[in-house]
């Protein structure tokens, strides 16, 4: 039997926000009316854990009110033919939702949580963490996400995925936030890109063997999928 063609999918807030899922960052940075650094970063989780608790408590509310849409099930799809594997940027489960095999979480999960000195002690958590949720050791717990500042646990993991890539798909992702955005330049040369996004930030131009698709998650993806799936 031949060996199924490897895709890497590289999937970011565009992906989801059509499940209905808020990006929650506006266009002057803030995050629900927040700055990033006050409910993103482990000094604002320091001076004041409250509110960055009830900040993804609310995230996490919303997460269970949405579901995976057209373009999350066409990921699923390209299994039956191809060696898929997710790298999300996404801190939801949609992908897994979805029913989608093999995914990467680069930032986190919501749906999990960590002991603030044990990181190697993480939880699956769906309702509200609040002050006074221990780890088994006594300290507390807090969202399983990257705040800006800490490391990417999960980077090299991505590359090593994304150097395997026959075909690399884009969805949904401004390539503006790293390291997410660099994975692009580990793809092998001559492999076909594809960039799905409704305002696509990098062009044809930019790399050999791109394709932009100026097309939503929605509409783009499963295009893209036939297209792949017929071939």
């Amino acid at each position: 039997m031949d060996k199924k063609q490897k895709i890497v999918v590289l999937t970011g807030a565009g992906m989801s926000a059509e499940s209905g899922l808020k990006t929650f960052r506006d266009s002057n940075g803030l995050w629900e009316g927040h700055d990033v650094m006050q409910v993103a970063s482990p000094e604002g989780f320091q001076r004041n854990p409250e509110l960055v608790l009830d900040f993804y408590n609310q995230r996490r509310r919303q997460l269970l009110d949405v579901f995976p849409n057209e373009g999350h099930k066409a990921l699923v799809s390209l299994e039956n033919k191809f060696d898929v594997s997710i790298v999300t940027q996404n801190v939801d489960n949609l992908h897994e939702q979805a029913g989608s095999s093999h995914v990467v979480h680069l930032h986190g999960e919501l749906f999990k949580v960590r002991s603030t000195v044990d990181e190697n002690q993480v939880l699956d958590w769906k309702k509200d963490l609040i002050l006074g949720d221990f780890d088994k050791n006594g300290n507390q717990l807090r969202p399983h996400i990257v705040w800006f500042g800490e490391m990417v646990p999960m980077l090299e993991v991505a590359i090593e995925i994304t150097q395997t890539a026959d075909i690399l798909i884009i969805i949904g992702t401004s390539m503006q936030v790293y390291p997410a955005a660099s994975l692009i330049h580990y793809v092998a040369t001559r492999k076909p890109i594809y960039f799905i996004d409704p305002k696509p930030s990098i062009s044809q131009n930019d790399f050999i063997n791109l394709t932009v698709i100026s097309k939503t998650a929605v509409e783009g993806v499963p295009d893209l999928v036939k297209t792949l799936s017929t071939e």
